[in-house]
């Protein structure tokens, strides 16, 4: 590769590292073509998995700001540049290295962290976005409905003891 054209793919990945939420570090040694396609169809639009050499990597990312990426670019290494929801992207890599233990993962960055390999599966196993909010919908509602009775329960305490010494008044009299 001339220089003009690792200076083009320098500057492209550094773009894609810039652009990405989440960034994972893959090696895709024994994994054949179409089982490439299917990983990247799983991985949907918002995610590109490619292969690019780990010396104009390692420059792009220091270019891009990401520290911590020179001892993971080590062998045959595929970038995984994810934009939206990066921990379903990670569930999808889990999956598909679960399946194809072809594919090794050896890390990857999100959220401002650096993960290595077990990092990852810890990143990978937290639930999705919906059904933590969800969650905390719940807890919400469940709060505001004690938070309710609490402010019912007085004056309907106040009204019932009011209601027992008016119908023992009555009765006295």
């Amino acid at each position: 590769m001339k220089r003009p054209e690792k200076e083009a793919v320098i500057a492209e990945l550094t773009e894609q590292f810039r652009a990405a939420d989440a960034v994972y570090l893959t090696e895709y040694r024994g994994l054949t073509v179409p089982q490439i396609s299917d990983l990247r169809e799983k991985l949907g639009r918002d995610t590109s998995y490619s292969v690019a050499k780990n010396t104009l990597a390692r420059i792009a990312a220091k270019e891009a700001g990401y520290e911590g990426f020179d001892e993971a670019l080590a062998g045959p290494s595929a970038i995984t540049f994810v934009k939206g929801d990066y921990v379903e992207a990670a569930k999808v890599l889990r999956d598909f290295a679960k399946k194809n233990k072809a594919l090794v993962i050896k890390g990857g960055f999100a959220d401002g962290t650096m993960y290595d390999a077990e990092g990852f599966m810890k990143l990978a196993s937290l639930e999705s976005r919906e059904t933590l909010l969800s969650r905390m919908a719940g807890d919400l509602k469940g709060s505001m409905s004690k938070a309710a009775r609490t402010f019912v329960a007085l004056p309907t305490k106040a009204v019932r003891t009011f209601d027992a010494l008016r119908e023992k008044q009555e009765k006295a009299a």
